[in-house]
Protein backbone atom coordinates (compact mmCIF):
# COMPACT_ATOMS: atom_id res chain seq x y z
CA UNK A 1 0.00 0.00 0.00
CA UNK A 2 2.84 2.39 0.81
CA UNK A 3 4.34 1.79 -2.63
CA UNK A 4 0.99 2.44 -4.35
CA UNK A 5 0.47 5.78 -2.59
CA UNK A 6 3.99 6.87 -3.58
CA UNK A 7 3.26 6.06 -7.21
CA UNK A 8 -0.04 7.93 -7.10
CA UNK A 9 1.65 10.98 -5.60
CA UNK A 10 4.26 11.01 -8.36
CA UNK A 11 1.59 10.74 -11.02
CA UNK A 12 -0.35 13.61 -9.45
CA UNK A 13 2.65 15.92 -9.62
CA UNK A 14 3.15 15.18 -13.29
CA UNK A 15 -0.45 15.60 -14.45
CA UNK A 16 -2.43 18.70 -15.16
CA UNK A 17 -5.91 17.37 -14.39
CA UNK A 18 -9.00 19.19 -15.52
CA UNK A 19 -10.54 18.46 -12.14
CA UNK A 20 -7.95 20.69 -10.45
CA UNK A 21 -9.72 23.93 -11.36
CA UNK A 22 -13.04 22.68 -10.08
CA UNK A 23 -11.44 21.52 -6.86
CA UNK A 24 -9.74 24.83 -6.22
CA UNK A 25 -12.87 26.84 -7.03
CA UNK A 26 -15.28 25.12 -4.63
CA UNK A 27 -13.08 22.80 -2.51
CA UNK A 28 -15.38 19.90 -3.29
CA UNK A 29 -13.69 16.63 -2.23
CA UNK A 30 -15.65 14.85 -4.98
CA UNK A 31 -13.70 16.58 -7.74
CA UNK A 32 -14.84 14.25 -10.53
CA UNK A 33 -18.50 14.45 -9.52
CA UNK A 34 -19.12 10.67 -9.32
CA UNK A 35 -20.55 10.92 -5.78
CA UNK A 36 -17.61 8.98 -4.45
CA UNK A 37 -14.28 10.19 -3.09
CA UNK A 38 -11.85 7.96 -4.91
CA UNK A 39 -8.45 7.82 -6.55
CA UNK A 40 -9.18 10.50 -9.17
CA UNK A 41 -10.32 12.85 -6.40
CA UNK A 42 -7.07 12.16 -4.56
CA UNK A 43 -5.10 12.98 -7.71
CA UNK A 44 -7.00 16.24 -8.07
CA UNK A 45 -6.21 17.14 -4.46
CA UNK A 46 -2.52 16.34 -4.87
CA UNK A 47 -2.29 18.33 -8.11
CA UNK A 48 -3.27 21.48 -6.21
CA UNK A 49 0.13 21.33 -4.54
CA UNK A 50 2.07 20.67 -7.75
CA UNK A 51 4.96 23.03 -8.56
CA UNK A 52 7.02 23.64 -11.67
CA UNK A 53 10.18 25.50 -12.68
CA UNK A 54 9.52 25.88 -16.39
CA UNK A 55 12.56 28.07 -17.09
CA UNK A 56 14.87 26.00 -14.87
CA UNK A 57 16.18 29.05 -13.03
CA UNK A 58 15.86 27.57 -9.55
CA UNK A 59 12.75 29.59 -8.67
CA UNK A 60 9.36 27.90 -8.48
CA UNK A 61 6.98 29.33 -11.07
CA UNK A 62 4.54 30.40 -8.34
CA UNK A 63 7.28 32.62 -6.88
CA UNK A 64 9.02 33.61 -10.12
CA UNK A 65 8.29 37.15 -11.35
CA UNK A 66 9.48 36.16 -14.83
CA UNK A 67 9.01 32.66 -16.22
CA UNK A 68 11.59 32.95 -18.96
CA UNK A 69 14.29 35.64 -19.14
CA UNK A 70 14.58 39.39 -18.92
CA UNK A 71 15.87 41.11 -22.04
CA UNK A 72 18.49 43.88 -22.02
CA UNK A 73 15.76 46.44 -21.35
CA UNK A 74 14.49 44.64 -18.25
CA UNK A 75 11.30 43.31 -19.89
CA UNK A 76 10.29 39.72 -19.19
CA UNK A 77 10.63 37.73 -22.43
CA UNK A 78 10.89 41.08 -24.19
CA UNK A 79 12.22 41.64 -27.70
CA UNK A 80 15.29 43.57 -26.53
CA UNK A 81 16.36 47.08 -27.66
CA UNK A 82 14.01 48.47 -30.30
CA UNK A 83 14.76 52.21 -30.43
CA UNK A 84 17.11 53.37 -33.14
CA UNK A 85 19.65 55.87 -31.82
CA UNK A 86 23.00 57.40 -32.65
CA UNK A 87 26.01 55.50 -31.35
CA UNK A 88 28.95 57.30 -32.94
CA UNK A 89 29.48 60.11 -35.45
CA UNK A 90 32.70 59.60 -37.41
CA UNK A 91 34.35 62.37 -39.40
CA UNK A 92 37.41 61.70 -41.60
CA UNK A 93 39.81 64.52 -42.41
CA UNK A 94 42.73 64.89 -44.77
CA UNK A 95 45.21 67.67 -45.37
CA UNK A 96 47.34 69.24 -48.07
CA UNK A 97 50.40 71.38 -47.69
CA UNK A 98 50.26 74.63 -49.65
CA UNK A 99 53.92 75.37 -50.22
CA UNK A 100 53.31 78.80 -51.74
CA UNK A 101 51.78 80.12 -48.53
CA UNK A 102 53.53 77.70 -46.17
CA UNK A 103 50.27 76.44 -44.62
CA UNK A 104 48.41 73.18 -44.25
CA UNK A 105 44.86 72.99 -45.61
CA UNK A 106 42.69 70.61 -43.57
CA UNK A 107 39.41 69.45 -45.09
CA UNK A 108 36.67 66.95 -44.40
CA UNK A 109 36.77 63.88 -46.65
CA UNK A 110 33.94 61.77 -45.37
CA UNK A 111 31.57 61.47 -42.43
CA UNK A 112 29.38 58.66 -41.20
CA UNK A 113 26.89 58.04 -38.42
CA UNK A 114 26.81 54.67 -36.68
CA UNK A 115 23.39 53.74 -35.36
CA UNK A 116 22.47 51.24 -32.69
CA UNK A 117 19.32 49.92 -31.07
CA UNK A 118 18.60 51.22 -27.57
CA UNK A 119 16.14 50.47 -24.78
CA UNK A 120 15.48 54.18 -24.29
CA UNK A 121 16.77 57.33 -25.89
CA UNK A 122 16.21 60.54 -23.96
CA UNK A 123 17.48 63.76 -25.45
CA UNK A 124 16.59 67.23 -26.67
CA UNK A 125 13.40 67.06 -28.74
CA UNK A 126 13.12 70.76 -29.62
CA UNK A 127 14.13 71.16 -33.28
CA UNK A 128 15.13 74.79 -32.68
CA UNK A 129 17.86 73.78 -30.21
CA UNK A 130 21.50 73.40 -31.15
CA UNK A 131 21.63 69.88 -29.71
CA UNK A 132 18.33 68.64 -31.19
CA UNK A 133 18.28 64.82 -31.37
CA UNK A 134 15.94 63.57 -34.09
CA UNK A 135 16.16 60.07 -32.65
CA UNK A 136 15.18 61.04 -29.09
CA UNK A 137 11.78 59.80 -27.91
CA UNK A 138 11.86 61.23 -24.39
CA UNK A 139 12.59 64.87 -23.52
CA UNK A 140 15.39 65.14 -20.94
CA UNK A 141 15.39 68.96 -20.70
CA UNK A 142 18.95 69.17 -22.03
CA UNK A 143 18.24 71.56 -24.91
CA UNK A 144 20.69 74.42 -25.38
CA UNK A 145 20.81 77.37 -27.75
CA UNK A 146 23.94 79.26 -28.71
CA UNK A 147 22.04 82.53 -28.49
CA UNK A 148 19.76 81.56 -25.61
CA UNK A 149 16.29 80.03 -25.67
CA UNK A 150 13.28 81.49 -27.45
CA UNK A 151 11.46 81.12 -24.11
CA UNK A 152 13.95 83.58 -22.60
CA UNK A 153 13.96 85.76 -25.73
CA UNK A 154 17.38 84.33 -26.66
CA UNK A 155 18.97 85.79 -23.54
CA UNK A 156 21.16 83.97 -21.04
CA UNK A 157 21.33 86.78 -18.48
CA UNK A 158 19.35 89.75 -17.18
CA UNK A 159 20.76 92.80 -15.41
CA UNK A 160 18.75 94.23 -12.52
CA UNK A 161 19.88 96.76 -9.91
CA UNK A 162 23.52 96.29 -10.81
CA UNK A 163 23.57 92.49 -10.68
CA UNK A 164 23.55 90.16 -13.68
CA UNK A 165 21.25 87.18 -13.11
CA UNK A 166 21.59 83.93 -15.01
CA UNK A 167 18.42 82.85 -16.82
CA UNK A 168 17.10 79.38 -17.53
CA UNK A 169 14.25 78.17 -19.73
CA UNK A 170 12.29 75.29 -18.20
CA UNK A 171 9.39 74.17 -20.32
CA UNK A 172 7.46 77.26 -21.37
CA UNK A 173 8.77 79.33 -18.45
CA UNK A 174 11.81 81.62 -18.21
CA UNK A 175 13.27 81.85 -14.68
CA UNK A 176 15.98 83.66 -12.81
CA UNK A 177 18.52 80.90 -12.09
CA UNK A 178 19.61 82.80 -8.97
CA UNK A 179 17.89 84.10 -5.86
CA UNK A 180 16.84 87.71 -5.95
CA UNK A 181 19.14 90.13 -4.07
CA UNK A 182 17.68 93.59 -4.68
CA UNK A 183 17.12 96.10 -1.87
CA UNK A 184 14.67 98.12 -3.99
CA UNK A 185 11.20 97.73 -5.39
CA UNK A 186 10.87 97.94 -9.16
CA UNK A 187 9.93 101.63 -8.91
CA UNK A 188 13.15 102.43 -7.03
CA UNK A 189 11.71 102.68 -3.51
CA UNK A 190 13.90 101.16 -0.78
CA UNK A 191 12.62 97.97 0.87
CA UNK A 192 12.77 97.99 4.68
CA UNK A 193 16.06 96.42 5.77
CA UNK A 194 18.31 96.12 8.80
CA UNK A 195 15.37 95.21 11.07
CA UNK A 196 15.99 93.89 14.58
CA UNK A 197 14.33 90.69 15.74
CA UNK A 198 11.46 92.62 17.31
CA UNK A 199 11.01 94.86 14.26
CA UNK A 200 11.06 91.88 11.91
CA UNK A 201 8.40 90.11 13.95
CA UNK A 202 6.10 93.10 14.28
CA UNK A 203 6.21 94.69 10.82
CA UNK A 204 3.31 94.30 8.41
CA UNK A 205 5.25 95.97 5.61
CA UNK A 206 7.65 94.51 3.09
CA UNK A 207 11.09 93.79 4.53
CA UNK A 208 14.32 92.08 3.47
CA UNK A 209 17.37 90.65 5.22
CA UNK A 210 20.61 88.82 4.51
CA UNK A 211 21.18 85.57 6.34
CA UNK A 212 23.25 86.24 9.48
CA UNK A 213 22.98 90.02 9.46
CA UNK A 214 23.03 92.12 12.60
CA UNK A 215 22.96 90.54 16.05
CA UNK A 216 20.19 88.02 15.34
CA UNK A 217 20.85 84.41 16.40
CA UNK A 218 22.17 82.09 13.69
CA UNK A 219 21.34 78.44 14.38
CA UNK A 220 23.33 76.90 11.53
CA UNK A 221 25.45 77.85 8.55
CA UNK A 222 27.63 80.85 7.92
CA UNK A 223 27.27 84.08 9.90
CA UNK A 224 29.17 86.10 7.27
CA UNK A 225 26.45 88.17 5.62
CA UNK A 226 28.75 89.32 2.81
CA UNK A 227 29.43 85.78 1.55
CA UNK A 228 25.82 84.79 2.24
CA UNK A 229 24.57 87.61 0.02
CA UNK A 230 26.93 86.50 -2.76
CA UNK A 231 25.92 82.84 -2.50
CA UNK A 232 22.23 82.96 -1.55
CA UNK A 233 20.83 86.40 -2.27
CA UNK A 234 18.38 88.08 0.09
CA UNK A 235 15.46 86.84 2.18
CA UNK A 236 12.10 88.63 1.96
CA UNK A 237 8.92 88.51 3.98
CA UNK A 238 5.66 87.86 2.13
CA UNK A 239 4.57 91.49 2.39
CA UNK A 240 7.46 92.48 0.14
CA UNK A 241 6.52 89.73 -2.32
CA UNK A 242 3.04 91.14 -2.92
CA UNK A 243 3.81 94.83 -2.60
CA UNK A 244 2.17 96.66 -5.53
CA UNK A 245 5.46 98.40 -6.36
CA UNK A 246 6.81 95.05 -7.54
CA UNK A 247 9.68 93.04 -6.14
CA UNK A 248 10.86 91.75 -9.51
CA UNK A 249 11.89 93.96 -12.45
CA UNK A 250 9.41 95.21 -15.02
CA UNK A 251 8.39 92.29 -17.25
CA UNK A 252 8.98 89.80 -14.45
CA UNK A 253 7.05 88.76 -11.34
CA UNK A 254 7.17 86.55 -8.26
CA UNK A 255 5.54 83.28 -9.46
CA UNK A 256 2.14 82.20 -8.22
CA UNK A 257 1.53 78.84 -6.57
CA UNK A 258 0.04 77.60 -9.86
CA UNK A 259 3.16 78.63 -11.80
CA UNK A 260 5.39 76.77 -9.36
CA UNK A 261 3.09 73.78 -9.76
CA UNK A 262 3.53 73.99 -13.54
CA UNK A 263 7.31 73.97 -13.08
CA UNK A 264 7.26 70.96 -10.75
CA UNK A 265 4.85 69.02 -12.94
CA UNK A 266 7.16 69.57 -15.90
CA UNK A 267 10.00 68.10 -13.83
CA UNK A 268 8.04 65.01 -12.83
CA UNK A 269 5.87 66.18 -9.93
CA UNK A 270 6.45 67.55 -6.43
CA UNK A 271 7.68 64.23 -5.01
CA UNK A 272 10.75 64.10 -7.29
CA UNK A 273 11.18 67.63 -8.67
CA UNK A 274 13.55 68.61 -5.87
CA UNK A 275 16.38 66.59 -7.40
CA UNK A 276 16.51 68.32 -10.82
CA UNK A 277 15.79 71.69 -9.18
CA UNK A 278 18.53 71.59 -6.54
CA UNK A 279 22.12 72.58 -7.30
CA UNK A 280 24.52 69.69 -7.78
CA UNK A 281 27.65 68.86 -5.75
CA UNK A 282 29.66 70.34 -8.63
CA UNK A 283 27.93 73.74 -8.56
CA UNK A 284 29.02 76.74 -6.52
CA UNK A 285 27.30 77.00 -4.13
CA UNK A 286 26.66 73.27 -4.15
CA UNK A 287 23.83 71.07 -2.91
CA UNK A 288 22.75 67.44 -3.29
CA UNK A 289 20.62 67.60 -6.44
CA UNK A 290 21.47 67.06 -10.10
CA UNK A 291 20.45 70.53 -11.30
CA UNK A 292 19.48 68.95 -14.61
CA UNK A 293 16.76 71.61 -14.95
CA UNK A 294 19.20 74.50 -14.49
CA UNK A 295 17.01 76.03 -11.76
CA UNK A 296 20.00 75.93 -9.37
CA UNK A 297 18.08 75.97 -6.10
CA UNK A 298 20.44 76.53 -3.17
CA UNK A 299 20.12 75.86 0.55
CA UNK A 300 20.02 79.50 1.63
CA UNK A 301 18.05 78.86 4.82
CA UNK A 302 15.45 81.32 6.06
CA UNK A 303 14.63 83.92 8.72
CA UNK A 304 12.15 82.83 11.36
CA UNK A 305 9.20 84.97 12.41
CA UNK A 306 11.12 85.85 15.59
CA UNK A 307 13.98 87.26 13.51
CA UNK A 308 16.47 84.42 14.03
CA UNK A 309 18.20 82.64 11.13
CA UNK A 310 18.33 78.90 10.50
CA UNK A 311 18.82 75.96 8.12
CA UNK A 312 21.42 77.48 5.80
CA UNK A 313 23.08 74.53 4.04
CA UNK A 314 20.12 72.26 4.81
CA UNK A 315 17.03 73.93 3.35
CA UNK A 316 15.85 76.25 0.62
CA UNK A 317 12.54 78.11 0.91
CA UNK A 318 10.98 80.14 -1.90
CA UNK A 319 7.95 82.39 -1.72
CA UNK A 320 5.11 82.30 -4.19
CA UNK A 321 2.79 85.28 -4.48
CA UNK A 322 -0.29 83.20 -3.59
CA UNK A 323 -2.01 83.73 -0.25
CA UNK A 324 -3.33 80.85 1.88
CA UNK A 325 -5.24 82.98 4.38
CA UNK A 326 -4.94 86.23 6.33
CA UNK A 327 -1.81 84.99 8.08
CA UNK A 328 -0.06 82.81 5.52
CA UNK A 329 1.27 82.46 2.00
CA UNK A 330 2.27 79.50 -0.14
CA UNK A 331 5.91 78.65 -0.58
CA UNK A 332 8.10 75.94 -2.07
CA UNK A 333 10.39 73.92 0.23
CA UNK A 334 13.41 71.77 -0.59
CA UNK A 335 15.62 70.00 1.92
CA UNK A 336 18.88 68.07 1.99
CA UNK A 337 18.56 64.32 1.30
CA UNK A 338 15.02 64.77 -0.01
CA UNK A 339 13.59 64.47 -3.51
CA UNK A 340 10.60 66.65 -2.66
CA UNK A 341 9.79 70.18 -3.74
CA UNK A 342 6.83 70.49 -1.40
CA UNK A 343 4.32 73.31 -0.86
CA UNK A 344 4.18 74.49 2.75
CA UNK A 345 1.84 77.23 3.90
CA UNK A 346 3.92 79.63 5.97
CA UNK A 347 3.47 82.68 8.13
CA UNK A 348 3.86 85.85 6.10
CA UNK A 349 6.54 86.94 8.58
CA UNK A 350 9.04 84.28 7.48
CA UNK A 351 11.99 85.44 5.41
CA UNK A 352 12.29 83.26 2.30
CA UNK A 353 14.24 83.44 -0.95
CA UNK A 354 12.58 84.73 -4.12
CA UNK A 355 12.89 83.78 -7.76
CA UNK A 356 11.56 85.91 -10.59
CA UNK A 357 9.57 84.50 -13.49
CA UNK A 358 9.22 86.22 -16.83
CA UNK A 359 5.73 87.51 -17.65
CA UNK A 360 3.81 85.41 -20.16
CA UNK A 361 3.61 86.87 -23.65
Amino acid sequence: MKKLITILFAVALGLNLSAQTDYVDDWNPDADGDNSVGVSDLLALLSVFAENDADNDGIWDSQDDCIGAYDECGECNGPGPQILGIDTIIVYYDSLYAEAIDEWWVYEVYSDTLLTYLCENPGCMDPTADNYDSYAIEEDNSCVWADGSLVCDYQYTFNFEGHTYDLVAIGDQCWFAENLRTRYYANGDLILTGLSDLEWNSTLYGATAVYGEGTSAVYSGNEDEVSNLADYGRLYNWFAVVDERGLCPIGWHVPTFEEYTQLRDFLGGSSIAGIPMKASPYDNPSWDGTNSSGFSAVAGGFRYTNGHFGSEGDAGRFWSSSETNTFGGWGVAMDTESTWASSPASSKKFGYSVRCLRDAE
